[in-house]
């Protein structure tokens, strides 16, 4: 019984240097495939190409915008963009190397015939209009359909990542479309929205960070744009009601009643307007001013109503 002890102790160091070098090749390969699948990941994570394009009326600054960003200057004299002008730039967001297509677009309808065929394909879209210029705000729509009418049944405008660049900021003097009314157009479509100046670069920089990281997050969303990128507040009838005081002619036309109503028709519309645009309830942009509007309008109506 004695001789045994002695054999078995020393089989058992045997044993455990097996069991630790199985252990430490498991861990070896392990680590290995672990390393290796990191690597993929990062290499596929590289590996995105991402096509933008720019709307807008002509002399808007969508070129000076992309000038500005990509080559860091401002060319104060207009240059009109014939049909198309095309770039590549590379960026870093979220671990990942971008390769951005950029077409931008003439604005000017001559050009119609050679812009159409670039809206397909599109993951983001720049769309830009003066500050100083209403009709180029006021265009907008008109953008978008165009857009959708090229894009055809085949293309889902849903799946596409606008921001809205309201550009010429620095001429405060001139500006007649105020930062509500732009940021409301905007966001009620779920679109980002920034105020920029090619000029100063102002906004330029943020305004192209959260672009590609929304566009990036919409392609890891497996090309769909993600219902959390715009955290609207607020509901559609609101941002009608807002536009609609806005462009309203007359108190009559702010509070919806014809000329000649009573009292209690005035109170009851004045009451639903209240409570769909109060402040407290209400964060569309340009409520707190369309709510005003609205007390203004009622206070003014029951001076002349007997």
């Amino acid at each position: 019984m004695c001789l045994l002890t002695p054999f078995a102790a020393q089989r058992r160091p045997h044993t455990l240097l097996y069991q630790n070098l199985s252990v430490s090749l498991r861990k070896l390969k392990h680590s290995s495939a672990m390393e290796t699948n990191l690597q993929k990941r990062k290499e596929s994570r590289k590996a995105l190409r991402i096509k933008v394009i720019s709307m807008g009326n002509a002399e808007v600054g969508k070129s000076c915008i992309i000038k500005r960003y990509c080559e860091k200057r401002f060319v104060p004299k207009y240059q009109t963009t014939i049909g198309i002008d095309y770039g590549v730039t590379k960026v870093q967001m979220k671990e990942r190397e971008i390769k951005v297509n950029i077409f931008d677009m003439a604005g000017h309808p001559f050009f119609y015939e050679v812009r159409n065929e670039f809206y397909k394909d599109t993951q983001g879209v720049i769309l830009v209009y003066d500050v100083c210029l209403k009709e180029s705000f006021e265009s907008l729509d008109a953008w978008l359909a165009e857009m959708k009418q090229e894009l055809g049944s085949q293309g889902n405008i849903e799946n596409v990542v606008f921001v809205v660049c309201a550009n010429k900021i620095d001429c405060s003097k001139h500006r007649c479309v105020d930062e509500s009314e732009g940021r409301l157009w905007a966001e009620s479509r779920g679109f980002l929205y920034f105020e920029t100046s090619a000029q100063s670069g102002e906004g330029i920089n943020e305004m192209f960070q959260s672009f590609y990281s929304s566009i990036v997050d919409m392609c890891e969303n497996g090309g769909k744009r993600p219902m959390s990128s715009i955290n609207i507040g607020f509901t559609k009838e609101q941002a009608d009601t807002i536009r609609r005081i806005r462009s309203s002619k007359d108190s009559w036309d702010m509070l919806g009643v014809k000329p000649g109503a009573t009292r209690d028709e005035v109170n009851k519309a004045y009451r639903k307007l209240a409570v769909l645009l109060h402040p407290d309830k209400c964060v569309a942009p340009g409520s707190e001013d369309a709510f005003k509007a609205v007390v203004n309008a009622r206070t003014a109506l029951l001076k002349n109503i007997k």
